[in-house]
């Protein structure tokens, strides 16, 4: 006879085999058992209560709950609190808490009273301090999890009596340390994720032991030493993450027996030697990611074996060699990234094989030979990345096979040939960089979904489509046959404008045709005066008979560019009431600012130049400026002008309306500025570096804004920065000195100017340092600068905005990379400061720097950042 005893809790079985001749007096048994428990139910539970009330106290005093939950003077109703589950007998076995602020409230803690606490989550609460010893009293503890927090100091080495653990996370963190080898006493996890924080030292040899583990994640630390080959005794291991550490050595080639692992991921560390070419490794791996190391040789033919793969990257390594032709076996690829490498050779593998894949990056390689056909068996390839490389030959006519295409780019190669392909409305290419080839003839047309074309240093020849009429001259330069009406290009006379270029001609001819030019060209031109004298007659007398109309009539702002009437001054006057003061939302350097709904209920900003100020030249001048400047430039992260009107009696600009004001009003404010939290001011700064490097390194001739700061940055209502007023703004001229008067904001002058004043795109990158530095503080560094000399031993996150949290390990690198390039933007010397599409760059590379906690970062070692001292060969 068998008898089942089941626990509720952990729903475990407990089976007892009986022999058949004690069956009846354990049967009596039990019914005498039961009767006892009957009759003994109120004396059960007042013995329990006890423990039940220790625990709801427990709750209480932690202040994690509100003492709203007591009812009636007791609290035993807590098994109905949010986040808190109890077993039958009404125990606390679970809390869970998310994104509910706790803060320093972990130390009140007290964890001896939960004896039955099986799991403890809580994630996003603001945990402050170190992790209470305390904690190692819960014995039954199978769950233990602790994700994103600002908790700091070392591991409690009693962690290692919570023996039925099973999973354990403590990412996204600021523990530091190293990690305590009496984690191998844990001998039922299965759930280890100490990733996203600042652990030091080698992995404990101890790891190795903990058998059952699935999950292994310690990324994004500062571990060093090398990975031990013991790690193949976690046969279970599924997903083994390292990467963003210091780990360095060869990858040990006793990883291939872990049969289970489907995702491996060492990259970002400074491992050198090959890639082990074991047959054994593990055929089931679906991710592969060795990037950003120092590994060399080839690529072994045994990538082949890997069937399940879906993504490989081996970018930004020293390996050589070709690319091997068994990667075709690898038939669930969907992401292939090669680049940053030594490969030479053909793109030679059969690219029939990998119908998934959605994106290939081989570029900054030496490949050479052609752009295989087969690439049309790519349907629902995304993104191709060929540029820098020694590719030749065409570009091959089935790449419009690859329906799904949405970048491609192969700039820097050999490529030769017309561009025979055209690209219709159904194709959803985004992106295409054709640059630094040596492509000729006509520029075909292309998808009109494209925002961003680069067609320049090639040998196209004709006109320029009227379709690219939006596009900068950076678009085309580099192409000496080409005209059309784009600045920097020459007219075309004709509809066939190549036909002289194509046409072979003796010198006897080619004097005939400039002789004949000579004498059709101006006489061509004397009909078009006289056309446009008449039409300037006409509109003349229409003009005069619509003014003296008194049909009212609303005009659509938005389509009347470059236009000063009546009807537009007529619209604002009365959106505005005549320009009232309620409206008015902000006083500029040379206008009043106002928020206007048009009849359309648009709503925008309007700065209206002041008669008085209108009739002074310098303001005249600024006004003008900005027009010409902001329609000259499109960029997401600037400020759009909708329309401005020059009218004798009113001047003013029309911008889309930013609904957070200026990024010092938002500063400035203790509410607002909490809300700006350090994943919104890190993307302010970036932007802020991405428009600069529009501006400087697109814009041709570049533009230099002359006056950053945080009064001219504006937010929206999502907090997303774009750069405004670009009153003071100037075209660099490359044929003089660009000498002026200073011009801008004390406190964000470069200091160059005070005895140069030669304006170049070094201000501007002074400036956005300051800036920067603005935002990380939370206020002018004025202080700061005039002090650094002297500052040796100021850390960085005693200068960090203190109304805001500590970063958490998310973004505390991001805070780390805006601080050092803030400082190189600020040197003396303007050749030592970076360019701001180095800054640009540098945000939007995903290899961040790898640093100490900032606790540990001082001011004097970021100064002194080499990996931020731009020497003079990068800033030219």
């Amino acid at each position: 006879m068998g008898i089942s005893l089941i626990n509720q809790s952990t729903n475990h079985t407990l089976y007892f085999n009986m022999a058949p001749c004690v069956s009846i007096s354990i049967l009596v048994l039990a019914l005498w058992v039961l009767c006892i428990f009957t009759h003994s139910t109120t004396m059960v539970v007042a013995a329990e209560s006890p423990a039940l009330e220790l625990e709801a106290k427990a709750l209480l005093e932690s202040g994690w709950w509100s003492s709203n939950y007591t009812t009636n003077g007791s609290s035993l109703n807590h098994c109905g609190w949010p986040g808190i589950f109890c077993n039958d007998g009404g125990s606390v076995i679970d809390i869970f808490k998310r994104d509910v602020y706790v803060g320093d409230k972990f130390r009140k803690f007290n964890f001896s009273s939960f004896t039955n606490l099986e799991g403890l989550n809580l994630y996003n609460t603001g945990l402050q301090g170190s992790i209470p010893p305390e904690i190692g009293t819960l014995s039954k503890l199978a769950h233990l999890s602790l994700f994103m927090n600002n908790l700091t100091g070392n591991l409690p080495l009693s962690l290692a009596n919570l023996t039925q653990l099973e999973t354990f996370v403590i990412s996204s963190n600021l523990i530091s340390g190293s990690i305590p080898k009496e984690l191998g006493n844990l001998k039922n996890l299965k759930y280890l994720d100490l990733s996203a924080n600042a652990f030091i030292g080698t992995i404990p040899i101890a790891i190795c032991l903990l058998t059952n583990l699935t999950y292994l994640m310690a990324s994004n630390n500062q571990l060093t030493g090398e990975l031990p080959p013991s790690l193949a005794n976690l046969t279970q291991l599924e997903r083994f993450n390292i990467s963003s550490n210091l780990i360095s050595g060869s990858i040990p080639k006793e990883l291939g027996n872990l049969k289970n692992l489907s995702t491996l991921d060492l990259s970002n560390n400074t491992l050198t030697g090959p890639i082990p070419s074991t047959p054994s490794l593990l055929t089931g791996l679906s991710h592969l990611d060795l990037s950003s190391n120092d590994i060399a040789g080839q690529i072994p033919i045994t990538i082949g074996h890997l069937t399940n793969l879906r993504t490989l990257s081996l970018a930004w390594n020293q390996i050589s060699g070709s690319i091997p032709a068994e990667i075709a076996n690898c038939i669930s690829l969907h992401n292939i990234t090669l680049s940053h490498n030594y490969l030479t050779g053909t793109i030679s593998f059969d690219m029939s094989n990998l119908y998934l894949l959605v994106y290939l990056d081989l570029s900054y390689n030496n490949l050479s030979g052609f752009i295989p056909r087969t690439i049309n068996h790519l349907t629902i390839l995304e993104t191709l990345s060929l540029n820098w490389n020694q590719i030749n030959g065409s570009i091959p006519t089935e790449i419009i096979g690859c329906q799904s295409l949405r970048h491609l780019t192969l700039s820097h190669n050999n490529i030769s040939g017309d561009i025979s392909f055209e690209l219709g409305d159904s194709q959803p290419l985004e992106l295409l960089d054709l640059s630094y080839n040596n492509l000729t003839g006509n520029i075909p047309i292309f998808s009109i979904s494209i925002k961003k074309i680069n067609l320049s240093y090639n040998s196209l020849q004709g006109q320029i489509p009227n379709g690219y009429l939006n596009c900068t001259p950076y678009t085309f330069i580099g192409n000496k046959d080409l005209c059309g009406d784009i600045q920097g290009f020459r007219p075309c006379f004709s509809n066939s404008p190549s036909s002289f270029s194509k046409k072979k001609t003796s010198p006897n001819n080619n004097k005939s045709i400039i002789h004949q030019i000579k004498i059709v060209v101006p006489l061509s031109f004397f009909p078009v005066f006289l056309l446009l004298g008449c039409i300037f007659l006409s509109r003349r007398g229409d003009k005069k008979t619509k003014s003296d109309s008194s049909e009212p009539k609303n005009g659509d702002l938005f389509s009347i560019w470059n236009y000063d009437g009546k009807i537009a001054y007529e619209d604002i006057i009365k959106a505005t009431k005549d320009f009232d003061i309620s409206y008015c939302i902000g006083i500029g350097g040379y206008g009043s600012v106002y928020k206007v709904q048009l009849p359309s209920g648009k709503v925008v900003a309007i700065k209206k130049l002041h008669r008085l100020e209108a009739e002074n030249p310098t303001f005249d001048k600024s006004f003008k400026n900005e027009v010409k400047m902001l329609a000259e430039i499109r960029h997401r992260n600037i400020v759009k002008l909708l329309g401005y009107c020059l009218h004798n009696r009113c001047m003013f600009l029309i911008y889309e309306y930013m609904e957070r004001g200026s990024l010092f009003s938002v500063l400035s404010n203790d509410v607002e500025a909490v809300e700006f939290d350090w994943m919104k001011t890190m993307n302010v700064i970036k932007s802020t570096a991405h428009a600069l490097c529009y501006m400087h390194h697109e814009c041709v001739p570049a533009i230099v804004h002359r006056d950053i700061t945080s009064n001219n940055i504006l937010l929206n209502s999502e907090l997303e920065g774009s750069v405004s007023d670009f009153g003071m703004a100037k075209f660099l001229d490359l044929d003089s000195s660009n000498q002026t008067l200073v011009a801008g904001t004390y406190g964000y002058l470069a200091p160059e100017l005070a005895y140069t004043m030669v304006v170049t795109e070094k201000c501007d990158v002074y400036s956005f340092g300051v800036v920067a530095l603005e935002i990380l503080m939370g206020r002018h560094p004025g202080e700061l600068m005039t002090s650094l000399s002297t500052s040796q031993s100021v850390m960085l996150n005693e200068i960090l905005d203190q109304r805001l949290p500590p970063p958490n390990c998310l973004v505390a690198k991001d805070v780390f990379l805006a601080a050092a390039i803030s400082f190189a933007c600020l040197h003396t010397t303007p050749k030592s400061r970076p360019t701001m599409k180095w800054v640009s760059q540098e945000f939007l590379s995903h290899k961040k720097p790898v640093t100490n906690p900032l606790h540990l970062v001082s001011l004097w070692q970021l100064r002194n950042q080499e990996n931020y001292t731009i020497g003079e060969s990068e800033t030219q």
